[in-house]
């Protein structure tokens, strides 16, 4: 899979978001440091694809019940469809489920991840999203948004998601959308978009989007799966099928990165809501959000240092 050998002095001023490696041409590096996303085809196998829409399946059916996991539904589907995949939209820390969890340490991904993470890997973010069809609502619409958002942990190039698509994903089935170039950027405040009834928890969007900044629809075909730095602004259409555009993906960090306390920044009313819904969930007394990053947080290479 080597496709150039990269020397490691002349570029370490060259290059800010990806790390001296023998995987990545200088022709990758250089887009990812142009655009903040990489696309690699046909890098997941079909019959891990299919592993795990198996799994997915027995979560909505309730034959599974990963612990932690956080099934979200569209429970006005539920007196039509029951327990079934038509409900549900996503299923979010999916870390001690063994199954799904795979993704999060399979050769092939993670060795990509190690080209900006580095060597020690934490996964620490884990969702797989059945996108459900949404003509006229609009309710599974992401609106534009910063990962970095969600997450209390530095420094944001140490930090890489990868998003698998588990099918074809297009415009027509609400694909990937994409701002080039926004990763260079700082992290804007979000909060819950203007939008009458179609908001869903936590689907936190900019306050102040330029419409003006060209976007990307990151066209992918089964098995591909596209890296990108938690800065850059990114969301999803709706699916206007009537099929299920699925896709799976894992946030992972460098072991090195470390917690920030994100008080009187934009994220203190993040924190607020999210420290909420686990003291409601769990019953919980008093609960901090570096409690729920560690619950999360898996090693999958390498040592853990400080994550």
């Amino acid at each position: 899979p080597t496709s150039a050998q990269v020397s490691v002095v002349p570029h370490s001023e060259r290059f800010c978001y990806t790390l001296d490696n023998d995987l990545l041409t200088t022709e990758q590096r250089q887009f990812y440091e142009d655009n903040g996303y990489l696309l690699i085809k046909k890098l997941v196998s079909d019959e891990d694809i299919e592993r795990f829409r198996r799994e997915f399946t027995r979560i909505c059916k309730r034959e599974v019940n990963p612990p932690g996991a956080m099934i979200m539904k569209d429970e006005s589907l539920k007196s039509q469809f029951g327990q079934s995949e038509k409900v549900v939209n996503k299923v979010q820390d999916f870390q001690e489920d063994k199954e799904l969890f795979r993704y999060c340490t399979l050769p092939e991904v993670l060795k990509y991840v190690e080209c900006f993470t580095g060597p020690n890997i934490m996964a620490m973010h884990t969702m797989l999203i059945n996108k459900l069809p949404d003509s006229d609502k609009q309710t599974f619409l992401h609106p534009m948004h910063q990962d970095l958002h969600y997450f209390p942990f530095r420094p944001a190039s140490r930090i890489v998601c990868a998003w698998t698509a588990m099918e074809r994903a297009n415009q027509d089935n609400g694909c990937l959308v994409v701002q080039p170039g926004t990763h260079k950027t700082t992290l804007k405040p979000h909060g819950y978009p203007k939008w009458e009834g179609k908001t869903n928890k936590l689907f936190h969007g900019l306050l102040d989007e330029d419409e003006k900044t060209p976007k990307v629809h990151l066209v992918m075909e089964k098995g591909d799966t596209v890296f990108f730095h938690p800065l850059l602004i990114h969301g999803s259409g709706i699916n206007r099928t009537s099929g299920f555009r699925k896709s799976i993906s894992c946030h992972f960090a460098s072991s090195e990165c470390y917690y920030i306390d994100v008080k009187n920044t934009t994220q203190e009313h993040l924190e607020k809501e999210l420290e909420e819904m686990v003291r409601k969930k769990y019953n919980a007394t008093s609960v901090e959000l570096k409690d729920i990053w560690n619950f999360r947080a898996r090693l999958v290479q390498g040592e853990r240092i400080n994550l």
